[in-house]
């Protein structure tokens, strides 16, 4: 039986323990390594990330979008059968990439994913506080991302990760409800993965509150029975609005000069926040420095979760029920708008591709701003000088423009940079210089570097395949034209439809 080939996908914010996921993958022996390993680096302002030399190993840069947005970036890079995403703080034992394959192997196909068994050490010397049996939870969790392998057509047909999701949190378990949507089965792997036990900081279940505004979102997009779906029990959403609706209560009754009524209410909210406090101490160590803690919280976190939850739906609205943002298109060069001359450093040899000019007067007709955003990394190879990509871009604005924007990356594919599409800081850079988000703009591009720049940088990503296309970056699009002008006419049709019907387009539905 053939071995399935696989690649792994680590989204970093530059955490220490990121040496340690990887040390077992480029360890491996080559018949159970990967094919490649795909690092994305998620931090606003990457710094330095030390990683290890070797010829598998891949670094591209998300800027900062959230992990969504990052494991998206991240598998639409590669090309194998099988895509495995690790976290950055896990720590795979050193027969992990066999036992992986093995799990892999001879998966029926309507089987789309494989999940590790994620363990946490129990605290020694104590019972586990509250934050710590918050990561133990990780235990019993379905189809987390700490350790999950996806076959990349299911990928494909569901359009990979939901970048609304913005932090970590929800953005696998919306994926694992998209795949089951469409037909295939989630399975349990018998492979292991260790996730080292966090504290999480003395206010860690503060912080924890925001997810109640990406609970609002996961009951927009699959129902109120979501919950069901992944054995998860019900929060204590309801009981928070009631608690906060009685300190609500107490405090406009002593407001108003209604005495026994504030004091009534109040001792309710006080037994209510007493009883809360207890539940959360009771399981853990109920030590001095715990209790307080418990205590200060229990207070907080009612009022802060009904706060978290009308952010939530207030943000869920605006996504759901938007106008079209798309004000301007980003076109790739070569082979895009011009035909594609390996290097080319002769402005003589630039030749623009039939639809070109009529695309380009379509979009500005209809109010859209224009630019350019290309990679030339015949610079970074010695094969051309920036003068000669200057003078070629200036006969490209000669004959096609003028373009508002123009950005150029100048690195080669191991430089590490964040403008070398796929990564998406020339998307973003350009969308600054005309005053605009990247969910602005549209990216339209011959290969799947284009579009995968414009998911990273959360723009609308369109292809226009050429002889240069591969069948992987076809089917992996999100959306595809026959031509530059069927691209333009795609994003004005797009935007009147959006504006009649009060949607707003989301960057990986095809």
């Amino acid at each position: 039986m053939p071995q399935p080939d696989y690649a792994v996908v680590v989204p970093t914010v530059g955490r220490p323990t990121l040496e340690r996921a990887l040390r077992p993958l480029l360890a491996a022996d080559p018949v159970d390594a990967p094919t490649e390993i795909v690092v994305v680096d998620d931090r606003l302002e990457p710094g330095p990330l030390p990683l290890p030399e070797s010829p598998l190993l891949r670094l591209l840069r998300s800027g900062g979008n959230g992990p969504a947005m990052a494991r998206e970036l991240g598998w639409r890079a590669t090309g194998t059968e099988w895509v495995a995403f690790l976290d950055d703080d896990v720590e795979p034992p050193a027969d992990w990439p066999a036992r992986l394959r093995a799990d892999l192997a001879g998966l029926p196909g309507d089987v789309a994913g494989s999940q590790g068994r994620i363990e946490v050490p129990v605290p020694e010397g104590h019972r586990p506080t509250d934050a710590e049996r918050a990561t133990l939870a990780l235990r019993d969790a379905r189809w987390i991302t700490a350790d999950m392998a996806y076959r990349r057509a299911a990928l494909e047909e569901v359009g990979g990760f939901d970048p609304r999701f913005t932090r970590a949190y929800r953005e696998d378990t919306d994926l694992a409800l998209r795949v089951m949507d469409a037909g295939y089965r989630l399975v349990r792997g018998d492979r292991v993965c260790a996730h080292p036990l966090r504290s999480g900081g003395r206010w860690a279940s503060l912080a924890a509150q925001r997810g109640n505004a990406d609970d609002v979102l996961m009951r927009r997009l699959h129902g109120p029975r979501w919950r069901d779906r992944v054995g998860e029990r019900p929060g204590r959403f309801r009981w928070h609005v009631a608690t906060t609706a009685t300190l609500a209560g107490a405090v406009a009754a002593a407001a108003t000069g209604r005495r026994r009524l504030a004091a009534a209410l109040g001792a309710v909210w006080l037994a209510r926040t007493a009883e809360f406090t207890w539940r959360r101490v009771s399981p853990g160590p109920r030590d001095a420095a715990e209790i307080t803690d418990m205590a200060v919280t229990s207070a907080l976190i009612p009022p802060l979760a009904c706060w978290q939850r009308l952010r939530g739906e207030l943000r869920a609205a605006r996504l759901l029920a938007g106008e079209s943002r798309i004000r301007a298109v980003l076109f790739d060069r070569d082979g895009t708008l011009v035909e594609d001359v390996p290097y080319n450093g002769d402005p003589e040899k630039v030749r623009p591709v039939p639809a070109a000019r009529a695309a380009l007067r379509l979009a500005r007709n209809a109010g859209l701003r224009v630019g350019v955003v290309s990679n030339q990394s015949g610079i970074a190879r010695g094969l051309l000088t920036r003068e000669q990509v200057d003078a070629v871009n200036a006969r490209v604005d000669e004959l096609l423009g003028p373009f508002d924007v123009w950005r150029v990356c100048p690195h080669g594919d191991g430089d590490g940079c964040r403008c070398r599409k796929p990564a998406p800081g020339m998307i973003e850079d350009a969308a600054a210089a005309l005053g605009l988000r990247p969910r602005d703009c549209a990216v339209v591009g011959d290969i799947g570097a284009d579009v995968a720049a414009a998911a990273a940088a959360g723009a609308r990503g369109v292809l226009v395949p050429t002889a240069a296309t591969l069948d992987t970056e076809r089917h992996a699009a999100p959306e595809t034209a026959t031509d530059l002008v069927d691209a333009v006419q795609l994003l004005i049709d797009a935007g009147a439809s959006n504006r009649a019907e009060g949607r707003v387009w989301f960057p990986f539905r095809g």
